[in-house]
């Protein structure tokens, strides 16, 4: 019995009105309570059933990012470059290069058949100008996730080292892998290293017998440079921007949903001091006067949230001072912004929790508690699946992903911390757009509170 009826009762008796016992508690099987039994059942059942149908509609958004991705792997270009005898002073030799054709016939034949891997494409040098630093750039542009580049002289060195007995020649200066893992360090991890690994052991498992048998047939001398017969030709990398630090992770993958929920419980936490405007011993305060002392007191409640947030990446040693490096040159953590990227940094935060947040906050007005908690999980799972995984991979249908706010802001993280390819004014113009829709909702989100708390809903 609550204080409020015990008070009550008490007053009643003191007036001299005969108090009614409150009702003993009965059992659960009780026949008193078959109407409220078969309430309640009711109601749990279709309540589960509404949470069932809702956990296999949003999850089936996660797991289904995922589907197939074998199917789509041909979306991961990785270009194949021989510029083998194409270039000065290489150009013209009496015999023809040997290098480039064993790398490109073998890419066509792993094209040829029925396994599925990467979207290798044999491209000319013409395409690129005969320009290897050319090829290396459209790779930093995100034009391709890799490149295997058959340097011009791979033949002619060769040759000449076997010829010559050049105990300098080195093997690995015939083909170069050129990728950019910080652009998504899983994807290279999980597809493209083991492809070009995959193509490194063909290339020499093909190469390497038929080029014994050459250099046998021509009786060299081979003690002198026993690595231009075994393993006569191998492959270098490039890693232009690698990930790293291993602590950066969080910063760019589930971190971010930290941002998401810090975003979404400013609402519960700060309602009650929006609520002292309209309720009290005073005059409520003007409607619109009211909304917009939210919408500003939100932003503001962002910007110290986001710093407080990016402090947690700076306290733990993620670079932000580093200087920027050339695009075709590897550089560990070049900073977009050098100094300025903290700065730079914590700006994406704020940015990207306003338009994490502003829709959760309408969300929360239109559907009130507990429902609003349903669209917080549908929010988390549709911006990791769309923020965390290579659209890419992804079934066609999954383009929207483009335009949601945690792509766009783990671009662009990579973008500051790492030096990689930019879009950041796409990046913040689409969180822009966000807000301006979100605040533009915002108001109809408020009339649709009010009128149901009217209505006691």
């Amino acid at each position: 019995m609550s204080d409020t009826s015990e008070k009550t009762q008490v007053s009643a008796a003191e007036e001299g009105k005969q108090v009614d016992a409150p009702p003993a508690p009965v059992s659960f099987f009780d026949p008193a309570l078959k109407d409220v039994r078969r309430s309640v059942a009711l109601g749990w059942a279709r309540m589960v059933l509404t949470l069932c149908v809702f956990v296999l509609c949003v999850l089936s958004l996660f797991w289904s990012s995922q589907f197939k991705v074998q199917e789509h792997l041909p979306n991961l270009p990785v270009w194949v470059v021989d510029f083998d005898g194409q270039l000065d002073p290489y150009q013209n030799q009496s015999q023809d290069p040997v290098v480039g054709p064993a790398v490109t016939d073998m890419v066509s034949s792993i094209l040829n058949a029925s396994t599925q891997t990467v979207g290798f494409a044999i491209k000319s040098p013409a395409e690129f100008d005969y320009d290897p630093v050319a090829v290396r750039q459209g790779v930093y542009d995100e034009h391709a996730y890799a490149a295997v580049i058959v340097n011009a002289g791979a033949s002619a060195l060769l040759r000449s080292a076997i010829s010559n007995g050049n105990s300098s020649y080195d093997p690995t200066g015939a083909v170069e892998f050129v990728i950019i893992s910080a652009r998504d360090e899983n994807t290279y991890l999980a597809y493209i290293t083991p492809a070009l690994d995959s193509l490194e052991r063909a290339v020499l498992a093909d190469f390497g017998p038929r080029w014994v048998q050459t250099v046998a047939q021509e009786s060299r001398n081979i003690s002198r440079v026993p690595q231009a017969v075994n393993p006569a030709i191998g492959f270098s990398t490039l890693d232009l921007r690698p990930f790293a630090p291993a602590v950066a992770t969080p910063a760019v993958t589930i971190g971010l949903i930290y941002l998401i929920i810090i975003a979404f419980f400013n609402f519960p936490f700060l309602m009650p001091f929006h609520m002292q405007f309209m309720k009290g011993n005073h005059p409520p305060l003007k409607i619109g006067q009211w909304l917009a002392w939210r919408i500003i007191s939100n932003i503001a409640a962002y910007f110290f949230l986001s710093l407080f947030y990016s402090f947690v990446s700076l306290a733990f040693q993620i670079p932000f001072s580093n200087d920027p490096a050339p695009d075709t040159v590897s550089a560990a953590n070049p900073n977009a912004y050098g100094r300025g990227s903290f700065v730079v940094f914590w700006m994406l935060n704020w940015v990207g929790m306003t338009a994490l947040g502003f829709p959760c906050e309408n969300m929360a007005m239109v559907l009130g508690f507990p429902w609003s908690s349903l669209f917080l999980i549908f929010w988390v799972i549709t911006n990791v699946a769309t923020g965390f995984y290579p659209l890419d991979l992804a079934p066609g249908f999954f383009r929207w992903g483009y335009a949601w706010p945690l792509h766009r802001i783990v671009e662009a993280l990579r973008t500051i911390l790492f030096g990689k390819h930019s879009r950041i004014g796409l990046d913040f113009g689409v969180l822009f757009t966000w807000i301006a829709v979100s605040i533009c909702f915002y108001p109809v989100a408020a009339f649709i509170m009010r009128w149901k708390m009217k209505r006691g809903w």
